[in-house]
């Protein structure tokens, strides 16, 4: 297992960071460039065809077929980039063998500490190898396990050549966690009948229903003046800020929901006197509950401003990703053949919907049915992130298993 540790660590060491706020430029980062052309050696040094890189760090890559019967060929996906929410420079990650199921001191100095009691997912992972953060960054795990167990499942066919497989496809994406991943992916190109993103958390998850997804932007213009002069001058765009957020439904956020049930997440918030810009994701698997969270968005900002008198509140909406079900729905056996994969290794299969979204919302409305697979991390974009070397290795082995299965239904 220490050469799939080794892998992901060196992976996890790059800093991948995508920019929310850097449209003009794909990929939003220089550093993704890091990680995409190491990929991009590593996949020629194995033994891969076809291995291209464009313009946009988007990386491509082939497994020929083995078997001389016609197999669908399926493709592989996961994004280099890491979430701009949290820190991803200089990551060091921490290696805890044989986990004993207590509290993880990830940080003495700064007291951080990774514990059941509160994170109680440690506890499948009991007695495995764990691999944590140093508390001062994210890990990474989302996604670049997932990188890794494409790269280690790839050079494992490579070295099996009596695996029969048919004709492979691999890609790696930047910027998937500022919801522009698959954005300018070329589906054409890829040329995969169908195709699996592993961006997935505990071990056993195959997803195929996901959030509708739109961000929005919020801009409150205010008037600055003299605090002492300031009575009825003054129009402080920070208070009107709060009044904003008070007329959302106050428990529908992330913090007080669970499965189906979508939210208003206010991520980052900014401004002073004179201007204030709140910045919202909306999620809801339901596509009707979806555009009514939107109109009620619009519908607060609407009233707000006829009360003040002015359009003081500005709001931009643009929606992301929609829920992959309604395109896998139809082919419901590239489903089927991952769940089988799972149970033949000793998976228990968990189907649920993700309470996010993968690169495989957009590619499956892009005309590629992409479901999701584990990927083996939790705690996702902070401090407390983990995955174990165990789940890694299984996910490696359910890519493998499911190109066999698909093999030996053609046979």
């Amino acid at each position: 297992m220490q050469p799939i540790i080794d892998r992901f660590f060196n992976y996890v060491k790059i800093d991948t960071q995508s920019d929310p706020e850097n449209e003009a430029v794909f990929p939003s980062t220089e550093k993704q460039w890091d990680l995409a052309n190491l990929l991009v050696k590593e996949l020629k040094d194995m033994g891969m065809e076809d291995v291209s890189i464009d313009e946009h760090a988007y990386i491509m890559a082939t497994l020929p077929s083995n078997v001389d019967y016609e197999v669908p060929t399926i493709g592989f996906i996961a994004h280099m980039d890491t979430s701009p929410d949290f820190s991803g420079t200089d990551v060091k990650p921490q290696i805890h063998k044989n986990y004993d199921g207590k509290a993880i001191v990830l940080n003495e100095k700064e007291n951080i500490i990774l514990d059941p009691d509160y994170f109680e997912d440690l506890l499948l992972y009991k007695g495995q190898t764990l691999i944590t953060t140093d508390g001062t960054t994210l890990l990474g795990a989302d996604d670049k396990a997932g990188v890794t167990e494409i790269m280690a499942a790839m050079e494992y066919l490579l070295e099996h050549p009596e695996i029969k497989h048919g004709k492979i496809r691999v890609g790696f994406t930047p910027d998937e966690e500022v919801g522009k991943g698959a954005q300018k992916f070329d589906v054409e190109k890829f040329a995969a009948d169908w195709a699996y993103t592993m961006d997935g958390s505990q071990v056993g998850e195959l997803e195929y229903e996901n959030f509708n997804a739109a961000g929005a932007k919020v801009i409150i213009t205010g008037k600055i003046v003299h605090p002492g002069y300031a009575k009825n001058k003054m129009i402080n765009s920070m208070t009107i800020a709060a009044d904003f957020i008070k007329a959302l439904p106050e428990k529908e956020v992330p913090e007080h929901t669970e499965g189906y049930e979508g939210f208003f997440h206010l991520h980052t918030m900014k401004g002073d006197v004179e201007k204030t810009e709140l910045y919202y994701i909306i999620r809801d698997h339901d596509m009707e509950k979806f555009e009514n969270r939107k109109a009620l968005i619009q519908k607060i900002a609407a009233d707000m401003n006829r009360e003040l008198g002015e359009n003081f509140i500005e709001i931009e909406v643009k929606d992301q990703y929609y829920n992959m079900r309604e395109k896998v729905e139809p082919v419901m056996h590239i489903v089927d053949i991952a769940e089988q994969a799972m149970k033949d290794l000793g998976i228990k299969p968990l189907i649920h919907a993700i309470r996010g979204g993968t690169d495989g919302s957009q590619l499956s409305y892009k005309g590629l049915p992409c479901p999701n697979i584990f990927a083996g991390g939790h705690n996702f974009h902070g401090r407390y992130e983990f995955v174990s070397a165990e789940a890694i290795q299984k996910a490696t082995d359910v890519i493998v298993r499911i190109v066999e299965l698909t093999a030996e239904k053609q046979s």
